[in-house]
């Protein structure tokens, strides 16, 4: 069976001059004329297959046909308005891929994204955290346009960077530093810090086991705070649960590692424009 499809226009027609209660002012509503709009609502009549609207001796009104086409009619105009609008957001906005490492996801960055975001309405922003080995993976393939990575000094081409100050850390409540072998709390394989921590342990002569191994930096600050060896982390990720271990004890600064800010040559305005923000909150991090 072919089924009725049913012109918005001419619901729209007949919905103005049951508000109305008038072709003349339907007309006058619509910037059309009254014979139009006559035409459009007999065309309707003629798909439904049923009179829609009756004269009385004031005014019009719709027949018990007419009330129930005019209830979807209503629905009808009014989804085809609410897609109407969303497209044309959908037209003006434009999303901008941006990965961080997973201490940078909240604090300071969610800051800075908010401001950004309120000065730039029409972006949508969609962030990834992680370890910077997958944020520059996502990167390389495509699928970010803009990211923060930690990596070693110069292995690169960035827009900007600035070097990563790093902590040696063990717990404040059960420190390992006197075990021996020393247990070691790191990231996987390839993961940043963990060649860095092993080739120290050699230089120091002290032998070493791999006590816990994760990829999170939250797994990772708790691990040692609850005892299970020491670790390196940003400076920004140590907290109360920690104690510093310093070069009189024979761990020296790692200052091999830098925090990178990277995009394409191409990069769109809003892209460069986000750069600025970052680098701009990177530098009062500094201070």
């Amino acid at each position: 069976m072919n089924r009725a499809l049913f012109d918005l226009d001419l619901l729209r027609a007949v919905v103005m001059v049951a508000d109305c209660c008038s072709f003349t002012a339907a007309a006058t509503r619509l910037h059309s004329t009254q014979s139009t709009i006559s035409q459009k609502v007999q065309r309707l009549e003629e798909i439904a297959g049923h009179r829609l609207l009756v004269r009385g001796n004031r005014n019009i009104q719709p027949t018990d046909a007419g009330e129930i086409l005019l209830g979807y009619a209503r629905r009808m105009l009014a989804l085809n308005d609410e897609m109407q609008e969303a497209l044309s957001g959908a037209a003006v906005a434009v999303t901008v891929r941006l990965g961080v490492p997973e201490d940078f996801a909240a604090g300071p960055t969610t800051d800075m994204l908010a401001a950004f975001n309120r000065q730039h309405p029409e972006v949508k922003l969609e962030v990834t955290s992680g370890l910077s080995r997958d944020v520059s993976d996502k990167y390389d393939n495509g699928e970010l346009d803009l990211v923060l990575v930690k990596q070693r000094r110069n292995s690169r081409e960035t827009v900007a960077s600035w070097p990563e100050k790093l902590r040696w850390i063990d717990s404040a409540r059960n420190p390992s530093i006197d075990q021996d072998p020393i247990p070691l709390v790191v990231f996987p394989p390839r993961g940043l810090y963990r060649d860095d921590m092993i080739h120290a342990m050699e230089r120091l002569g002290r032998r070493w086991r791999i006590s816990f191994t994760t990829s999170s930096l939250s797994g990772v600050q708790a691990a040692v705070a609850d005892g299970l060896g020491i670790s390196i982390l940003p400076a920004r990720a140590v907290t109360l649960e920690h104690v510093v271990l310093s070069d009189r004890q024979g761990f020296a600064p790692i200052d091999t590692m830098d925090i990178a800010l990277i995009h394409r040559p191409t990069a769109d305005p809003l892209v460069k424009d986000l750069t600025a923000a970052f680098s701009a909150m990177l530098e009062k991090e500094r201070l």
